[in-house]
């Protein structure tokens, strides 16, 4: 079986992610997604990124991201344990084959 997310961290530990939306986001929600750094991209992308404590916070998130109506983009696991977190511009995150 495979296991996807970040190995370098417990389970008792927060795992960093990104996730990138379309647009921007106006700055009277960064309230909204506590502990989320939000961040507006020359390429008019909106990235949030910060430690989610495990999936039901993820989803939390997501459901977040939902019901403003945003466009979900991408959704990324940082490995390791980043402290600084430089946007990819091109990226895209593709799920498994077979998923």
């Amino acid at each position: 079986m495979t296991s996807y997310g970040n190995r370098d961290v417990g389970p008792d530990q927060p795992t960093l992610y990104q996730i990138r939306l379309r647009g921007h986001l106006g700055s009277q929600w960064a309230a909204w997604f506590d502990g989320i750094t939000v961040d507006l991209t020359d390429a008019g992308d909106t990235l949030l990124t910060g430690p989610i404590a495990d999936q039901a916070a993820l989803h939390g998130l997501l459901r977040k991201v939902r019901d403003l109506g945003l466009t979900l983009l991408a959704v990324q696991c940082i490995p390791g344990e980043a402290t600084s977190v430089v946007p990819d511009e091109g990226a895209a995150t593709q799920p498994p084959e077979g998923a």
